[in-house]
């Protein structure tokens, strides 16, 4: 698996209980330093009362800028747990706040870090993740007799139509990656025997759900 440029697909927030504490953890994409700590500040100014506050976020393709905080939590048990998490599933530009409401019941550095890990892991599973990719949109005009024969083909190698308009002559248009582009538009001419028109876009990001199992293999890795 390569060339992945992982992101969560939406901002969200989830919440577990364990032994009686309350952890909410708010997930949100970002683009730099000023954005997560207003974020910060806000979940922080949203949630006064809780005993923690405790957060972690990358920034750049390369996650140049990484930053945690505990909050008060032993040292260990919090941000770092909560970056992580995030580096496991090779996120970027993106930031966990863990906001904490003591329950009564000590968990021990073991139970924090398993805590503030989970709660991280388990709002990215709700809310899902994307893979950033480069494409190009490619615009193909054919007959109506071809149109059949390149909608099958479409479909047959799991490749979404993302506009149809009819006049003339068809016009359908799809997403190509910058890699692969040449190599499709030989097989659509070798498949309509040439009777193609083709009108390439600039380049685009799209965003393609990452699936479990893509994860898993992932996490394998790691």
């Amino acid at each position: 698996m390569t060339n992945l440029s992982l992101t969560i697909k939406e901002n969200g927030t989830s919440e577990l209980v364990i032994k009686k504490s309350r952890f909410i953890c708010t997930l949100a994409r970002i683009e730099n330093k000023t954005q997560a700590k207003k974020i910060i500040d806000d979940v922080r100014q949203k949630n006064a009362k809780a005993t923690h506050n405790c957060y972690a976020y990358l920034l750049g393709d390369q996650d140049q800028i990484q930053r945690e905080s505990d909050n008060g939590e032993p040292s260990g048990t919090a941000g770092i747990p909560i970056l992580e998490a995030l580096k496991m599933n090779q996120l970027h530009n993106v930031l966990s706040v863990v906001t904490r409401y003591f329950g009564g019941i000590k968990l021990g550095a073991g139970g924090l870090i398993r805590a503030y890990s989970n709660a991280t892991s388990t709002a990215i599973d709700q809310v899902g993740i994307v893979n950033r990719v480069l494409k190009r949109r490619l615009t193909m005009t054919v007959d109506y007799h071809q149109f059949d024969p390149l909608t099958y083909f479409l479909k047959t190698n799991q490749i979404t139509i993302q506009d149809t308009t009819y006049g003339a002559q068809v016009k359908v248009t799809v997403a190509i990656k910058n890699a692969e582009l040449d190599l499709f538009r030989q097989k659509i001419l070798d498949l309509l025997g040439g009777h193609v028109a083709f009108i390439v876009g600039d380049d685009e990001i799209f965003e393609e759900p990452f699936s479990r199992d893509e994860r898993e293999q992932l996490e394998h890795k790691n």
